[in-house]
């Protein structure tokens, strides 16, 4: 099966986690880029990265690198692709494009320069052309621009990886599925020890979690843009499905988690149910700092309130400090990781992190803290 390049998408911060991810999927020559890692697969493995990858977002394949310095020069490299291999007159398409250059500042200008020359091309040929659709298009398209350096590619996904299609129902300011996945990767837990979100929300922790511990492809709720391809092969399609359900293993481990809100116990419990993981995951309204751990060992995961308000601050500084105390009395035995958006809180926690790693949430930079909470005289070191 011959191999072509691709280019998947991430989040900061976990380009190693995405480059570790193809490899297990079977690519090779990969490349860890910005918020990206290039790669070569071959076609089975191109459905596999849409269906198995925990924190890539989209995955793109180039069909064509080029350069530019003025807007006819981009117009006129469009003209030169095939359009005919991709859509037909009653397609419809849409594109997105990034732009970094001093040259082309303005990148929705890009994208409509990019659609003047594919639609021109079809009334030339044909005296049709394709509609544009940005809701939901047969087609889906990127342009990347770096100073005068452009990669046009198709986009297979279509919607955000990170959309797996279990949740319908969200509390305010959920994790994306992709962030909540990499981050519980990041840990290296693997399904062996019990797993704690104790601020739950919409409960996308305990989901991601139960897919890894039991080996469940993320993409297995949704559908995907290269079903709408002219080279779209069903069988090979089936094939990846179905080896991804052959490979799910029995889920051994308990998977908790907990919200002291009775909208985000409800919203938790329903995106578990629509993710066919009500018997694995318990979903219980709890205040965090009413509990305690009853096991020797664990996997705690939270992200808790950040405060956004100005007023909020010092409320979020004790908040912080209870948890850090409550973790340290409660918790012993256990390994916790903490999320947060709001730095100066987290350093309140009064524990010392083992782990410091910068990640985003959207555009707020944050911090994921590990700590591990020893019994006796080491829980009290303080950072």
């Amino acid at each position: 099966m011959q191999s072509f390049e691709i280019i998947v998408k991430t989040y900061f911060g976990f380009e190693d986690v995405l480059a570790q991810e193809l490899e297990q999927l079977g690519a090779t020559n990969i490349e860890k880029l910005k918020r990206a890692v290039s790669c070569e697969v071959n076609k089975e493995q191109f459905y596999a990265c849409n269906y198995w990858l925990r924190t890539g977002l989209f995955v793109l394949k180039p069909i064509a690198k080029f350069e530019a310095n003025n807007e006819d020069e981009l117009y006129d490299e469009i003209q030169k692709i095939d359009w005919s291999e991709y859509i037909d007159n009653d397609s419809t398409f849409a594109i997105n494009s990034t732009a970094f250059s001093d040259k082309f500042t303005h990148s929705k200008y890009v994208a409509l320069k990019m659609k003047d020359a594919i639609v021109d091309q079809f009334r030339k040929k044909t005296g049709d052309r394709p509609s544009i659709n940005v809701e939901d298009p047969d087609l889906m398209l990127e342009i990347h621009v770096a100073n005068n350096q452009f990669t046009v590619s198709l986009n297979s996904s279509g919607e955000s990886l990170a959309k797996r299609g279990y949740r319908t129902q969200q509390t305010k300011a959920p994790l994306s599925e992709a962030l909540a996945a990499g981050i519980i990767i990041m840990t290296g837990w693997n399904g062996e020890t019990d797993f704690l979100d104790p601020m739950c929300g919409s409960g996308t922790f305990p989901i991601e979690a139960a897919m890894i511990a039991g080996n469940r492809a993320p993409g297995r709720f949704r559908t995907f843009n290269f079903e709408n391809w002219n080279d779209f092969d069903p069988t090979l399609w089936r094939k990846v499905k179905q080896d991804a359900k052959e490979q799910e293993k029995q889920i051994k481990c308990g998977i908790y988690g907990k919200d002291k809100n009775q909208r985000a116990v409800r919203v938790s419990e329903d995106n578990v149910q629509r993710a066919g993981l009500s018997q694995v995951i318990e979903i219980e309204r709890k205040n965090f700092l009413n509990t305690r751990w009853n096991a020797d060992s664990g996997l705690i995961i939270m992200n808790p309130p950040y405060g956004e308000r100005l007023e909020d601050a010092e409320e979020m500084v004790d908040f912080y400090a209870e948890i850090g105390t409550h973790l340290k009395h409660y918790y012993p035995g256990c390994e916790a990781w903490i999320f947060s958006g709001n730095l100066e809180a987290l350093k309140f926690i009064g524990l010392r992190p083992t782990r410091r790693i910068k990640l985003f949430n959207g555009q707020l930079e944050c911090k994921l803290h590990k700590f591990e909470l020893f019994q006796g005289k080491k829980s009290e070191l303080k950072g």
